[in-house]
C-alpha cells in the first residue's frame, strides 16, 4: 500500500519546523495501519538564517558558513528513510480541488505532478532586493552577493530605500563596515568615506518602535555616516531593474520632493511579498496571503490543508517568534485531522486548538556591531542587551536547535 504524502512546501523555519514536529511527535501517535510520508518541497536545498543578510552580505568571514547555512536533506537522516523525502524543486501549481502539487525541478528542469493527503505552505516571502533572503536558491544568492561585493569597494555612494528593520540594519552594518563608527564625543562619523542615505515614506523610521528609539536608532546611524531622509518616497529608479534585478550597478533614484540621488549601490528594503503565485486566487486575501483561520486550516480549499508564516492571513507580524509559537497549533490540529481521518472515534481526539497571537511589540534592531535598539513585551531594550541577544550574531545561536528539530522535542 502507498503511503499518504503529506507535502510541506517550504524549506526555512515553519516549513521545516512543522516537518520536524509531525516526524517526531504526531506520525507515532497515529494509528499503524496507514503509512504516511513527508515530502518536503524547496526551491533551495539549503536552509540559512535570513535575518542575518545584512551583515553576511558584505563578507564569508562575517559569520562560519557552515552555521550559516545548512543542507535541508542531512538534518533529516535521522528519521527512517520511508517517512522523509526531499524534493528541490518550486511549487508552480496547487490543485486544491484534484489535492496536488505541480512541481518545477531544481536538477532535471522538468515538471512533477505529486499527490498530497494532507499539505502545509509554508513558503515564506520574498524580498525586492535579493541580497536579503532566499528568493531563489542558495547559488543564485551566493551569485548576488559576489556581485554586490565586487561593487562595495568603490561605492562612494549607496541609497537604501525602507526605514524598517530590513533597512536600517543594512545601513549600520554597511556604514559601520566602510566609515566606522563616531567617537565618544563625536555626533557623527568624522567625514565617512561613503556616503549613506536611507529613505522612508514614514515620519520616523522603525515604524514598530517608541519615538524614543527611533530617535536612538537615528543617531547611531550617524556615528556610522547614515543619512535618513523622511517623510519621503523613492519615486522612480533609473535603470529600472537595479536593486531588483541588478544589484551592482549604478542609479539615479527620482523622491517624490523632485530631488535626484545618485548612488553607486542601491537596495531596496521596502517589505515583503507573499510567494503565494502558484496558489488558486480564489484562496487569497487582497494582500496575496492566503486565508488562514485561526486553527491554521485554509477552509475554503477543503480538508487537510494549512499554511504558516508569511504566506498565512490569521497572522498579524509573521516574525520568526511567532513563527515557532504557530508551529504546535498547527501540529496538533493536524494530528487530531489525521486521527480523524484513519478511523479514530472523535471523542479521543481532542479538541482544536486555537492560535492567539501576542501583538506586543518584540522587535531588536542592531545598528552595526556593537548597538541596538529594540523593545520586548511592551519594555525598552538596552543597546547592549540588544547586541547581545541579536546584533552579535543575527540569531546564528538559535538556528542548530531549529534546524536539527532539537526544539521540538516534546509537545507544547
Amino acid at each position: 500500500m502507498s503511503p499518504k504524502n503529506i507535502v510541506i512546501l517550504g524549506g526555512s523555519y515553519g516549513g521545516l519546523s512543522t516537518t520536524h514536529y509531525l516526524l517526531k511527535l504526531v506520525l507515532p501517535a497515529l494509528p499503524p495501519q496507514d503509512a504516511y510520508q513527508i515530502i518536503v518541497i524547496s526551491a533551495s536545498s539549503q536552509a540559512m538564517c535570513r535575518q542575518a543578510c545584512p551583515r553576511a552580505m558584505i563578507s564569508d568571514d562575517m559569520f562560519p558558513q557552515d552555521k550559516l547555512f545548512v543542507n535541508i536533506p542531512d538534518q533529516f537522516a535521522q528519521y527512517p528513510k520511508d517517512q522523509f523525502r526531499f524534493v528541490h524543486g518550486t511549487a508552480t501549481r496547487v490543485d486544491h480541488i484534484n489535492r496536488t502539487v505541480l512541481i518545477a525541478s531544481s536538477a532535471a528542469k522538468e515538471m512533477t505532478l505529486i499527490d498530497f493527503h494532507s499539505l502545509v505552505i509554508a513558503t515564506g516571502a520574498s524580498s525586492p532586493s535579493p541580497l536579503l533572503g532566499l528568493n531563489q536558491d542558495e547559488a543564485f544568492l551566493h551569485k548576488q552577493w559576489d556581485l554586490f561585493r565586487s561593487a562595495l569597494p568603490a561605492a562612494k555612494r549607496i541609497v537604501i530605500a525602507g526605514g524598517g528593520p530590513a533597512g536600517i540594519e543594512t545601513a549600520g552594518e554597511l556604514g559601520e563596515y566602510l566609515n566606522g563608527r563616531a567617537g565618544w564625543f563625536s555626533s557623527k562619523a568624522a567625514k565617512p568615506k561613503v556616503s549613506i542615505t536611507v529613505v522612508t515614506s514614514g515620519s520616523q523610521i522603525l515604524p514598530a518602535l517608541r519615538p524614543a528609539l527611533a530617535t536612538k536608532a537615528e543617531k547611531y546611524l550617524a556615528d556610522v555616516g547614515v543619512t535618513v531622509l523622511k517623510n519621503t518616497r523613492v519615486k522612480a529608479i533609473s535603470p529600472p531593474d537595479v536593486g531588483t534585478q541588478n544589484v551592482a550597478s549604478k542609479a539615479t533614484i527620482t523622491l517624490d520632493n523632485g530631488k535626484l540621488l545618485e548612488a553607486d549601490i542601491y537596495i531596496p528594503a521596502t517589505g515583503t511579498t507573499p510567494n503565494t503565485s502558484f496558489i488558486d486566487p480564489s484562496l487569497l486575501s487582497t494582500d496575496h496571503r492566503i486565508n488562514t483561520n485561526n486553527t491554521f486550516r485554509v477552509e475554503k480549499a477543503g480538508p487537510h490543508i494549512y499554511a504558516i508564516g508569511d504566506v498565512a492571513g490569521n497572522v498579524q507580524y509573521p516574525t520568526v517568534h511567532i513563527i515557532l509559537n504557530s508551529i504546535p497549533v498547527l501540529c496538533a490540529n493536524m494530528k487530531m485531522d489525521l486521527r480523524l481521518a484513519a478511523g479514530v472515534e472523535p471523542s479521543k481526539v481532542g479538541q482544536d486548538r486555537v492560535f492567539e497571537e501576542d501583538t506586543r511589540i518584540n522587535q531588536m534592531v542592531p545598528i552595526g556591531r556593537s548597538k541596538g535598539v529594540g523593545e520586548a513585551m511592551g519594555f525598552q531594550l538596552p543597546s547592549w542587551l540588544v547586541w547581545l541577544v541579536k546584533g552579535r550574531d543575527y540569531w546564528l545561536w538559535t538556528t542548530g536547535m531549529l534546524w536539527s528539530g532539537r526544539q521540538w522535542g516534546r509537545e507544547k
